[in-house]
């Protein structure tokens, strides 16, 4: 690589931008005012095309999504197995920042925790009652609850932390290993040069802008609804649209609150409650479950899902008029796509020092690891109710996603006391993962528009804490749970070229470097930038 042109990322010291980048600035706000306008005036009008769009998606490009999402993770396990694996992120001097615990506490808070909260009781239960790979009058069997639980595993798994795995790497490689800006953009350098400090590299920022946005608005939308939901069910509040716009509202100025402090304390202390909250009510599962059922489960699940993890990998729904897997595998990969910004840049923030095997493999094992675990005990708890308990959550899912984790809860009879202090730790622990999300989402788009300064100014990470949650809000006046889950599949579309790019520039400059090229040629940042 040649040296970075200084000017190329100058950023103003004064005035309205200060600290950050007019361009980025200006056009990622008018696009997400843009959207938000136009749901909000028209929502009918605004369902319609995100729904087309969707529909064009789901049933043209799902062998794109499928075959995209398993190529990152061979490409992952490949590199880290490769004779890269020994490079470090960062100079070879550096060592990593946090503990392994405070490292892998942020990845799950921050990536999957409160979309995991969600889904872990509700989703197995849906495949539970149908899916493709049982047979006819197999459902609500034995048999459809093991399959059921591999597909949740699956879709919580390895294929998504392979894709946060190599859009990670790339940003902390180039950032912390050969001096480029902690953004999107410098992922590109091997393939354009300085031409990533033009359009070129604004497109690409912008695009990361819009998938984070969209991406995080659907997590927080779905821990609303469910947040909604276990207040009604512990105090009797309406559950409402309008009320979980109120909790979002609310929400996001704490979260806002939260990022101001930066990511050593309010982000780090967190995301560390929040994986104390994740023992204690996975232990209180355990204890006041079904233990020996579940813990037995686990272990099946896992060897379940290795042994079925590349035939679920590669396969595409043959039948044209199939909708199964749009609106499971299809959202899932968008999500995970639109995320991937946000959480590549978070990430590589964390990771600065670790070696490219150590990060590959924390970021891979780890996660999965305890996503397994977590659906496991939650999802198993549900099953065994419905197969040899009185049943009924079924039921629940069917009536009102949102219900799943506390009919599931009162289902265990664990006394009225136990009943309800477990409903409110899970309820707690929803607003702590939210406003987690909610901040480091934050703090990540501020990065963006700030050239990769890792310390953005108060006043953009206020306007972007007010604007996650306004996005959030009018996905679910728009649409509810299915606009969501619209928005996330069409914003990953554009960024995933991006992220093939990105892949492409790290292996790369990986060669060039272990060719003899040395890792010093490369201007650090400025203090322009700092």
């Amino acid at each position: 690589m040649n040296p970075m042109n200084d000017k190329s990322y100058t950023l103003p010291k004064t005035g309205l931008f200060s600290g950050t980048h007019p361009i980025l600035a200006v056009g990622s706000a008018v696009l997400m005012v843009a959207f938000v306008l136009f749901t909000v005036i028209n929502p009918t009008l605004a369902n319609s095309v995100y729904n087309a769009a969707n529909g064009y998606i789901s049933s043209s490009l799902d062998w794109y999504y499928i075959g995209l999402i398993s190529f990152f993770l061979m490409f992952a396990v490949w590199i880290s197995f490769s004779r890269y694996g020994n490079i470090r992120l960062g100079k070879d001097t550096d060592r990593p920042e946090f503990s392994n615990y405070a490292w892998f506490s942020m990845l799950f808070s921050a990536g999957i925790g409160i979309g995991i909260l969600f889904w872990s009781i509700a989703e197995p239960i849906y495949h539970f009652q149908s899916n493709p790979f049982i047979g006819e009058g197999q459902a609500g069997t034995v048999e459809a609850a093991q399959v059921a639980m591999r597909i949740a595993i699956f879709h919580w798994g390895l294929h998504g932390w392979g894709l946060f795995a190599v859009i990670g790497l790339a940003l902390a490689y180039f950032s912390y290993r050969k001096g480029l800006p902690l953004s999107i953009r410098s992922s590109l350098y091997p393939i354009f040069g300085d031409r990533i400090y033009g359009p070129i590299g604004h497109a690409a920022d912008l695009l990361a802008v819009f998938g984070t946005v969209f991406g995080i608005a659907t997590s927080l939308g779905l821990g609303a609804q469910q947040m909604n939901a276990g207040l009604s069910y512990l105090f009797g509040f309406e559950v409402s649209t309008s009320n979980q716009i109120i909790l979002i509202a609310i929400l996001s100025v704490i979260a806002t609150g939260s990022v101001l402090t930066g990511l050593n304390k309010g982000i780090k202390i967190l995301s560390e409650w929040n994986m104390h909250l994740t023992i204690i009510i996975l232990g209180l599962f355990i204890i006041f479950g079904p233990t020996v059922y579940i813990l037995g489960a686990f272990f099946t699940n896992v060897g379940d899902y290795i042994f079925h993890v590349v035939e679920l990998g590669f396969w595409v729904d043959p039948d044209p008029e199939g909708q199964w897997q749009g609106w499971w595998t299809i959202f899932y990969w968008g999500w995970w796509i639109a995320w991937a910004p946000f959480c590549g840049i978070f990430i590589a923030r964390i990771s600065k020092g670790r070696t490219i095997r150590e990060f590959v493999f924390g970021v891979l094992i780890a996660p999965t690891a305890l996503a397994a675990f977590w659906i496991s005990i939650f999802g198993n708890t549900a099953m065994f109710v419905e197969l040899f308990g009185a049943g009924g959550i079924t039921e629940a899912v069917n009536s009102d996603t949102t219900m799943a984790l506390f009919a599931t809860i009162e289902s265990m009879n664990a006394g009225d006391f136990v009943t309800m202090a477990i409903s409110a730790l899970c309820t707690i622990m929803l607003v702590t993962y939210f406003v987690t999300s909610a901040d480091s989402a934050t703090l990540v788009i501020c990065t963006i528009v700030s050239f990769g300064n890792e310390h953005p100014p108060a006043k953009f990470r206020v306007f972007w804490g007010a604007a996650i949650g306004a996005v959030a809000a009018v996905l679910l006046y728009a649409g509810g749970l299915k606009a969501l889950q619209t928005a996330s599949i069409v914003a990953a579309l554009p960024f995933s070229f991006i992220v093939l790019m990105a892949a492409y520039g790290l292996v790369k400059s990986l060669r060039e470097e272990v060719k003899g090229q040395s890792t010093e040629d490369l201007t650090p940042l400025t203090e322009n930038t700092q």
